[in-house]
This record gives C-alpha cells, sequence and structure tokens, in this order.
C-alpha cells in the first residue's frame, strides 16, 4: 500500500517536472527582450514567472528526491540475509552443489589455434 502511493506520487512529481522545466523561458529570450523582439511580460509579469516557477520546480525536485529514497528504502528486502551474490556462488561451491538433472557442466574451453602452415 505505501509502495503503491509512493509511487504514485514519484511518477506525478516526475511529470510535473518535465512539465515545469518545459514552461520555462531560457536564458536566451531574456537577450531577445533587450532588443526589442517583443513584451518580456507575460502573466506572472516581468520577473515574476521565473522566480514562481522556479520555486515550484526546486520544490517538486525535492519531493521527486525523498520519493525516490523512500522507495529504494521500501523495496528493500527485509529479514534477508545480507549477501553478495559472490557469497552465495561460493557457499554453493562449497557445498558442492552440482547441475540439475538433464544438464551436463559447462566446461570453459580454451582458443583454438591458428592453423600451422
Amino acid at each position: 500500500m505505501l509502495h503503491s502511493a509512493l509511487m504514485v506520487v514519484h511518477v506525478l512529481s516526475a511529470v510535473l517536472i518535465i512539465a515545469l522545466v518545459l514552461i520555462q523561458r531560457g536564458k536566451g529570450a531574456d537577450a531577445g527582450a533587450g532588443f526589442g523582439s517583443g513584451a518580456s511580460g507575460t502573466v506572472f509579469g516581468a520577473r515574476g514567472a521565473g522566480t514562481a516557477l522556479s520555486r515550484a520546480t526546486a520544490v517538486l525536485a525535492a519531493v521527486f528526491m525523498i520519493t525516490s529514497l523512500s522507495l529504494a528504502y521500501t523495496g528493500k528486502p527485509s529479514g534477508s540475509a545480507k549477501s553478495s551474490i559472490l557469497d552465495q556462488l561460493s557457499s554453493q561451491q562449497q557445498e558442492g552443489v552440482t547441475a540439475p538433472a538433464g544438464e551436463a557442466p559447462v566446461a570453459p574451453q580454451a582458443p583454438a589455434a591458428p592453423p600451422a602452415q
């Protein structure tokens, strides 16, 4: 339940971050306005759009990072032995685990020598 809720918030924050970044004006738009190529004022005013959208992007980025860490924490299996794949392989080799029935173990092959001329 918690994992699903975190995943929904995570995906929504990612989509909203993408939308906010696409809405914002680039740095080059201010240079064009300085030479008289159109009005620099927008819905939020000449300067208000940058600060409002930048703050919203920063807040959503923080939400995205928090949900990322939360998903990593909740996705970790609890109660399992902390071992790596190498530890598991070495323990299997020490126990003498054989290949399942019907499968022959694959031995490494030496590279073929070039034909003598």
